[in-house]
């Protein structure tokens, strides 16, 4: 188990989030957000977003309408913008505009669940948390990591097995990893750090080579048609 992450580790030893944030608050709204969504998606929404409107007062003072219109191009806009202006007056009401550093108050708010509470805490508080996403909940389960018929079932092994100085990184390597390099239709195993460590059967090869010849001829067919 301690090879498995020191490798992914050595591959990448600061892993960040791929979520662009500015505060607590505003991580919070993007993870919201990012739920049966791209992170890219939610990136080019919120840029904009967060240029504005940071604490959970402003949010409210921005309102629903204009929260819904700028978040229109991620999925499920609608309910998101209801859910992030409800959970803003809930913050602003209950928590004096901060946001809570417990996993059960976090998930008090309006769209907020388990897994969105864990890369909070993980990211803003710096808490040893894993949020198991879809990424997380394939490589648990292929590489034999961590096996589990459920979201919370993966998370629980996973927070019992992870060596502790691999932690607070695990929830990243391991998105990263599922998300790059073990993705779901076709995992790119020959170009995996841990791919001896893993019981997934049988290996995908890497792709063939690219015969030269294909490339030039491109090239010329290429220089025909706009010459």
């Amino acid at each position: 188990m301690f090879e498995f992450y020191r490798r992914l580790a050595e591959d990448n030893p600061a892993p960040e989030t791929e979520l662009e944030f500015v505060n607590p608050y505003t991580l919070l709204v993007a993870v919201a957000l990012s739920a049966q969504a791209t992170d890219v998606s939610v990136n080019l929404a919120t840029r904009p977003l967060f240029a504005k409107v940071r604490t959970p007062q402003a949010m409210l003072e921005f309102g629903e309408d204009a929260l819904r219109e700028q978040i229109r191009t991620i999925g499920l806009f609608n309910t998101k913008a209801k859910n992030v202006i409800a959970a803003a007056r809930i913050l602003v009401d209950q928590y004096g505009g901060e946001v809570p550093r417990e996993r059960s108050e976090l998930e008090k708010l309006p769209g907020v669940g388990r897994k969105t509470a864990n890369v909070v805490l993980n990211v803003a508080f710096g808490q040893p948390t894993i949020a198991v996403d879809t990424h997380i909940f394939r490589v648990s389960n292929r590489t034999g990591l961590a096996r589990g018929k459920d979201p919370l079932a993966v998370e629980l092994k996973l927070e019992k097995i992870t060596p502790e100085p691999f932690l607070h990184g695990a929830h990243h390597w391991l998105i990263l990893h599922g998300r790059y390099v073990c993705k779901a239709r076709l995992p790119e195993c020959w170009r995996c750090p841990v791919i001896d460590l893993c019981r997934y059967r049988p290996k995908t090869p890497p792709p063939p080579p690219r015969p030269s010849g294909a490339r030039t001829a491109s090239r010329a067919s290429s220089t025909a048609r706009t010459g």
